[in-house]
């Protein structure tokens, strides 16, 4: 027999399927919104279907926003001939929260990964190409993580992405192998882009 009813079993089920939220956590974060119902859950629940509602893919490089082209994307004071491939949003973030980075962005979607069945149709493969093909276009930074799928991707990234007058380069020293991009800190992410090396 179930100790709650089904509205905070639900509640718990779907927490659970955030990243990082266990059943454990998931039960501990409901039991929190329930007490903090006027001051955190109502206010939370309407930020997320008003985030439903209003944030969209870029159409120009794949970031969350609200706008399209994405903020990123209409700030003219960034460097665009500069594109830094990353595999999701959140790798997006921890990159520009640095400060380092001046240049626009390109999101993936993931990796290539034969075991899970991802081919570069399944990712935006084709928009970087076309994007990459503009002659304004200089360097591309492939900020994707040290993992077997990562550098499988970087690989044919740059096959698929050389021409003459465009530089490819890949994050180098500070970047350990097998780390996701989005979990490291400012520090080692800093190292890593002033590092980078031709791919």
């Amino acid at each position: 027999m179930s100790l709650q009813g089904a509205e905070i079993t639900r509640l718990i089920e779907l927490l659970s399927k955030l990243p990082g939220m266990g059943p454990r956590s998931a039960r501990r974060a409901a039991l929190h919104l329930l007490k903090k119902r006027d001051a955190l859950m109502r206010p939370l629940g309407a930020a997320i279907a008003d985030a439903a509602e209003k944030v969209r893919d870029c159409s120009v490089c794949g970031a969350p926003d609200t706008l399209d082209p994405c903020a990123i994307c209409r700030d003219t004071s960034r460097d665009q001939s500069v594109i830094c491939v990353v595999e999701d949003a959140s790798d997006l973030w921890a990159m520009d929260r640095t400060g380092a980075f001046k240049g626009i962005y390109h999101i993936l979607g993931g990796t290539l990964s034969a075991l899970d069945g991802i081919r570069p149709e399944d990712l935006r493969v084709n928009g970087l190409v076309g994007r990459a093909q503009n002659e304004g276009v200089r360097e591309i930074i492939l900020a994707l993580s040290a993992t077997v799928d990562g550098q499988t991707t970087a690989h044919y990234l740059t096959d698929i992405l050389e021409r003459p007058g465009l530089n490819i380069t890949r994050l180098a020293a500070g970047v350990p192998v097998g780390a996701e991009l989005g979990y490291l800190d400012d520090g080692t992410i800093l190292a890593a882009l002033a590092a980078r090396r031709a791919s």
